[in-house]
């Protein structure tokens, strides 16, 4: 891996979304261990907020929180912003199927932490590809 690839990673911005405090905590210090820069909101309408004041490479929220919807909109959310975050849903849930998060969900078990940021990692990298592409056909290359 190249330098450059690993400082955009050590620069990437992610906003943790999750109400249940312990996890947050948890999740937080893996993700700063793993070289993000991390953001986090503790309901639906803290991380709107978040989202919309700033710019993340990606936003992983709890799929149950205050209410069953609440990660969905979320997610939801953080799709119609401009600078399109990468997003998945993250769920303690040991038997979640990755439907229950929707057809376009990424689900994340946080128990699992070398899983968790390989995923994290993927993540970025293919939401940093997205932009490129898109870039080249703007400029018409």
């Amino acid at each position: 891996m190249s330098h450059s690839r690993i400082l955009d990673y050590e620069l990437a911005r992610v906003l943790l979304v999750d109400d249940d405090p312990a996890s947050r905590l948890t999740l937080k210090t893996v993700l700063e261990a793993g070289g993000y820069n991390v953001d986090s909101a503790a309901s639906a309408a803290e991380a709107v907020g978040k989202l919309d004041a700033g710019e993340y490479e990606l936003v992983l929220s709890d799929l149950d929180m205050e209410s069953p919807q609440a990660g969905r909109k979320v997610i939801a959310h953080a799709r119609i912003m401009d600078y399109k975050p990468a997003t998945a849903l993250i769920t303690t849930y040991q038997n979640a199927k990755p439907t229950a998060g929707g057809r376009d969900s990424v689900l994340i078990k946080p128990e699992d932490v070398p899983g968790l940021l390989s995923k994290v990692a993927d993540l970025i990298s293919q939401r940093a590809t997205r932009r490129l592409e898109r870039e080249l056909r703007l400029a018409g290359v």
